[in-house]
Formats: C-alpha cells, sequence, structure tokens
C-alpha cells in the first residue's frame, strides 16, 4: 500500500487487551461534541489553506438559530470560491442538555476536475457517530478508472475497520442513503471514549490529505463535459439533502418553515454567489 493511504497503525490495529482497570472512561456528550467539533475545525483549517472560501450572504442569518423552546440550536455557513462550488460546515444539537448532535462538512468541487467530493459528519447518539466518504461523481459500475484510481486505496482501511472490535457499523433505514454512499464509505458508531476521538481524527484528516493529493494531481475535465458533470453534481447535492432521513426530525424541532431552509442551504437552493 502506498505510504499515501497508509493510517497510523497504533489506531487502525485492534488493540491489545486491557484490564478493567485500563478501561477507556466514557466521556459526557458536552466534552464529544466539543472534541468532534474541533476535528471539523481542523479539517476546514486545511481547506482554507489550500483553496480561496468566499462566504455565501443567503446563510448569513442561520449561522445561530434555535427551536422555538430554545433547547435546540445549530449552526451553519456556507462558502464557495473558485474550485469550490459549495462547501458547507455546520452543527445541530444542545450538548450541554441532549445526548443528540450532528455536525458536517461537506466539500462539492466544481466541474473543473471529477476528483469525488468530500463528506465528513459527525454526531453523538450518544454513542460517538462518524461519517467519512468520497462521494462519487461518475458510474462506478462502469467507469472502473475512477474505481481503481480513488476507491480501490481505501479498500485496505475499509476492511480493516469492519474487524475493529471497538466500532459498530452504522447501517441507514434509508435505501437512497446506501445508495448515495460509495462502495467505501466510512461509516461507523464507537463508545464515547479519549480512543474513539482519535481513531476519528486520524480518519479525517488522512481522508483529506489524501484527497488533497488527488485535487493537485487532477487532470482538467474537457470543457464540453463541464456542463453535464456540473448538472449531476447539483442534482446530486440536493436529492442527498432532501431525500436526508433527519428532515423528519428536524422538522419536529426547528418547524417546517426553518427546516425547509436548512435543507435549502446544504445544497445551495438560495445561494447568492456562483
Amino acid at each position: 500500500m502506498p505510504e499515501s493511504v497508509k493510517l497510523n497503525i497504533k489506531f487502525i490495529e485492534k488493540p491489545q487487551t486491557q484490564t478493567m482497570t485500563q478501561q477507556p472512561t466514557d466521556l459526557d456528550n458536552k466534552a464529544v461534541f466539543e472534541q468532534l467539533w474541533e476535528i471539523t475545525k481542523e479539517l476546514r483549517q486545511k481547506l482554507e489553506a489550500r483553496f480561496q472560501l468566499h462566504p455565501d450572504p443567503s446563510v448569513e442569518n442561520l449561522q445561530q438559530y434555535s427551536s422555538l423552546d430554545g433547547n435546540m440550536k445549530g449552526s451553519l455557513t456556507a462558502f464557495s470560491g473558485e474550485e469550490i462550488d459549495w462547501l458547507v460546515h455546520s452543527w445541530l444539537g444542545n450538548p450541554e442538555k441532549s445526548n443528540f448532535s450532528t455536525m458536517r462538512l461537506t466539500t462539492w468541487l466544481k466541474s473543473h476536475i471529477q476528483v469525488p467530493h468530500l463528506a465528513f459528519e459527525f454526531g453523538t447518539l450518544p454513542n460517538i457517530f462518524f461519517y467519512i466518504d468520497y462521494i462519487p461523481r461518475t458510474e462506478l459500475l462502469t467507469d472502473l478508472a475512477s474505481l481503481d484510481r480513488y476507491y480501490e486505496p481505501v479498500n485496505p482501511t475499509f476492511l480493516k475497520l469492519q474487524e475493529d472490535s471497538r466500532l459498530k457499523v452504522f447501517t441507514s433505514k434509508s435505501a437512497y442513503i446506501r445508495l448515495f454512499q460509495s462502495p467505501v464509505s466510512l461509516c461507523y458508531t464507537g463508545a464515547p471514549t479519549f480512543e474513539t476521538l482519535e481513531l476519528t481524527r486520524t480518519l479525517a484528516h488522512e481522508t483529506l490529505d489524501r484527497w488533497l493529493t488527488w485535487v493537485d494531481a487532477a487532470e482538467p475535465v474537457p470543457e464540453d463535459a463541464r456542463e453535464a458533470l456540473a448538472a449531476r453534481d447539483l442534482a446530486l447535492r440536493r436529492i442527498s439533502a432532501e431525500r436526508d432521513p433527519g428532515n423528519k426530525f428536524a422538522a419536529q424541532i426547528f418547524g417546517s418553515e426553518l427546516t425547509d431552509r436548512l435543507v435549502r442551504s446544504l445544497w445551495g437552493g438560495d445561494r447568492i454567489s456562483h
């Protein structure tokens, strides 16, 4: 396996058998939330170092929002740039009052290259949840070149995590969400411990670092193919936002009007910058 796709072995290998006194201690929900949010900020910092990103004014009043009863809060910011069509960085929850929280950092490229898009979603259930993936931009059943280039290198990591006793595979009940995920999607829950957090951090950073090398090495998409690719990207972004099973839960908490705005913001339905 090339060095660039090797994972930190101390986190990816199963830990040695521990005595009862050495078992990792569960963290409270607020501490887990803050650590997961910190990971997203570290990732965004790397993205901002590589890309020029401009905040989109359409989501300015979503940087702080809350439910009518004030028990659930959230924040959503969105950006675009010369190479990035739409980037969303958001969280939702109330780590001091609720065991549930979710956050995402999703980066959708423009159609000048055909590197997969990049998705991170973390949360507390209260177990730690993470979804890390490269969103395909072609039909991988027939586009074997993209499969071999972008997904085969991650397959050893995927297989190793399947055997990791610290993690439990998270399977969505939604057929669409399962279809949306790539063949090497990393989607798991794990105990709310520092060990799970460090594993999540390691996986996330190596996923981003690998992706950045792909972006830098990508060949340009021919001009006459870019419009079709952009249309596919937008359709995928919109459908995946609108078909998210969590929308029903959000509507119960925030009401349908605010939820609809949040969903549109995920795909850029109200965007001002282009």
